[in-house]
């Protein structure tokens, strides 16, 4: 998955350029502007500035942090006739673009055709890829079009930190579908860096591998989610690791997108650019493989799962009359973080990170970085729920390879010569994703 995951919107785009104030009076005048755009999006838009569309669950990777234990498809996906039906709809509700991932969203036989229908329509795409179907010939294609944007993902600035978390050969193939791009003149493709604990001294590293190949930075934030939640307590960044992000992002942001991902850093002095809040429900959301909408792509869960396309009239209504999407954009206090003087700046963290690491939706992020976080992590009454979508491999592999349960991650410097990695895929794929009964 990608991941991950929301796209940069462009309204918030447009907040983040006011971040680089030259003086105190414009700094003021900036941050006001911004108070006022949060409090107009936490009430919700009439459409989404943006929204994640997963277009399958079949992947030839199994990255140990996937928010979706993306592996397999499943078989009641959208239909061609349905995911154009639904691209319609974004062009009615004036969607300005959908970030498609998966899964592996090019391992879709009709993806290409979906692609051509969205820009045909007015709705812009960017989509997530791992970079296996991105050859030299698509490479062409791609920069011929002027309403497609890429976003390639890779964890690692070396092949030993990436291929741990994605599989073997992953890190090759990301390189890959950059020079590919790079090669055909595709300008301004993306660099998807999911923020690790092995990866935050690689942050200059990952910059210039952006600038080698013509491409702009993207992290994002590590959540427990899907595959994440058995991997989060040895991959998430320490205390001392989120305070040498947080100045890394201060020095370079204006270069760096983030989605908005790491807005609960803020609370450590100067706000990050960016709206700094939780979009869920108000102005971004997802929709999965099948149809039904999520109030965040981090959060695939029955907590906060709106509606179905199919069954319940089309995206638009859940959009508009969904229950959850009421809740979420009416006017809520600050629960336990209200006595906090940093609240204004990091309005209380990730919604998807507490619940799914079982603290409360009114109490502090798991991460942060006043420490709050790790006092409420140390109650070990808290019950911490599981997703009940899972696409990973079967548990006995057909042909005797690692089965599917939590994946252990290690990072050894003195791994073998010519060893395998030990974590999923042994091979690039044990269960072919491609799907052929459309």
């Amino acid at each position: 998955m990608i991941i991950g995951a929301p796209a940069d919107a462009p309204v918030a785009s447009a907040a983040v350029r006011v971040a680089a104030p030259s003086s105190s009076s414009d700094r003021a005048t900036q941050s006001d502007r911004a108070v006022r755009l949060v409090d107009r999006f936490e009430s919700g838009l009439a459409a989404p500035i943006c929204l994640t569309w997963e277009l399958t669950y079949a992947c030839n990777l199994s990255c140990v942090h996937c928010l979706s234990s993306s592996g397999r498809r499943d078989p009641r996906e959208l239909s061609t006739e349905q995911c154009k039906a639904l691209i319609d709809e974004f062009e009615r509700m004036q969607v300005f673009y959908v970030n498609i991932g998966g899964g592996e969203p090019t391992v879709r036989p009709d993806f290409w055709e979906l692609v051509d229908y969205a820009t045909a329509h007015r709705v812009g795409v960017k989509f997530s890829t791992n970079g296996v179907r991105i050859t030299p010939e698509v490479a062409t294609r791609l920069a011929a079009s002027d309403y497609v944007d890429v976003q390639v993902s890779l964890d690692g600035a070396d092949a030993a930190v990436n291929d741990a978390v994605r599989g073997p050969g992953s890190y090759d193939m990301a390189l890959r579908a950059l020079e590919n791009l790079a090669a055909a003149g595709f300008r301004d493709a993306k660099l998807s860096v999911v923020a690790t604990r092995h990866n935050i001294g690689q942050l200059d590293q990952f910059l210039a591998i952006a600038e080698r190949y013509g491409a702009t930075l993207r992290l994002t934030r590590l959540r427990p989610s899907g595959r994440g939640a058995d991997v989060w307590d040895e991959l998430h960044p320490t205390p001392e690791q989120q305070r040498v992000l947080y100045d890394w992002l201060l020095r370079n942001g204006e270069g760096v997108l983030t989605g908005d991902s790491f807005f609960h850093l803020s609370a450590y002095g100067q706000a990050l650019p960016g709206l700094n809040m939780c979009g869920a429900g108000r102005v971004v959301c997802l929709v999965d493989p099948v149809g039904d909408v999520y109030a965040c792509p981090f959060a695939i869960h029955d907590r906060f799962l709106a509606g179905n396309v199919v069954a319940d009239g089309g995206f638009g209504a859940v959009w508009r009359s969904s229950e959850l999407f009421a809740e979420l954009r009416a006017p809520s206090g600050a629960g336990a973080c209200a006595s906090c003087s940093h609240y204004d700046a990091c309005r209380g963290g990730c919604m998807a990170a507490k619940f799914f690491t079982g603290l409360p939706a009114d109490g502090p992020d798991p991460e942060c970085v006043q420490g709050y976080g790790e006092a409420a992590l140390a109650d070990t009454t808290r019950m911490i729920p599981r997703s009940s979508v899972d696409h990973s491999r079967r548990a006995v592999p057909r042909s005797g390879g690692r089965g599917s349960g939590p994946v252990p991650l290690t990072l050894s410097a003195t791994r073998p010569a010519g060893s395998v990695s030990p974590y999923p895929p042994a091979r690039a794929c044990e269960e072919s994703p491609v799907i052929r009964d459309h």
